[in-house]
């Protein structure tokens, strides 16, 4: 599959019967402070240079009730689906800044790696730096001299050859669990064109979002595994 199909492809997924999927439908969890949605796979959060449809383009569909569009207090790459944050005023962007910041903000992801792991469970720690090429375009990579990167992980399930595993990132850095998917297992994720396998959707979904409040009760949703995993929900 091309890089275009690919885009095509992911941006099919957003989109019922002819028309762009309402963010209100995605809905997890909404209270006066937060919203948290199931990210479609293929939607960007920011609006591509190119341009073109994104999370950040149609906010008025997350206003529920309020006259202040809410922020995304995170990002999630364009075929990654699942758990996203957004905090409805400016004391709660505040508030969910310092989580993040502080690390107390959990973010858990499912992933189908191109092949076969034998170890149950363990950490990744491999520093990452970006790696540009006029041909290829940029990617992260591991780089001793990089920023600090490291990945939770543990499998959940073996078959045909591939191997599901939940990834828990302590670190934020861009494309990180794909980067290390591939540092740590060597083929990388499927159907990630950049860091994987190419073929189909990238199956990579950020699960679960676990956010801790002072006075109030912690956020702890859970996205369901898209139809496009197939039998692979049945292990999640």
């Amino acid at each position: 599959m091309s890089t275009d199909e690919g885009s095509a492809f992911a941006l099919a997924r957003c989109v019922v019967h002819g028309a762009p999927v309402d963010l209100s439908d995605q809905i997890l969890f909404v209270d006066a402070e937060a919203i948290v949605i199931d990210k479609p796979a293929g939607l960007p959060v920011d609006t591509p240079r190119r341009g073109g449809d994104s999370i950040v383009s149609r906010l008025d569909e997350l206003k529920c009730g309020f006259k202040r569009p809410p922020t995304p207090m995170h990002r999630l790459d364009t075929d990654t689906s699942g758990c996203l944050l957004f905090a409805r005023t400016p004391k709660a962007r505040a508030l969910f800044q310092k989580a993040f910041e502080a690390r107390s903000v959990e973010k858990y992801y499912l992933a189908v790696l191109a092949g076969e792991t034998e170890e149950e469970a363990g950490v990744i720690d491999i520093p990452l730096a970006k790696l540009s090429s006029a041909e290829a375009g940029w990617k992260m990579v591991s780089d001793p001299h990089g920023l600090g990167a490291t990945t939770r992980w543990r499998r959940l399930a073996v078959r045909d050859g591939s191997t599901l595993v939940e990834f828990r990132p302590l670190t934020g850095r861009t494309h990180q669990i794909r980067a290390h998917a591939r540092e740590a297992f060597g083929r990388g994720i499927v159907g990630d064109r950049v860091y994987g396998v190419p073929g189909g959707p990238m199956l990579l979904h950020a699960s679960r979002l676990v956010v801790p409040r002072e006075g109030k009760a912690t956020i702890d949703v859970t996205a369901p595994l898209p139809d496009y995993f197939g039998a692979w929900g049945d292990a999640a």
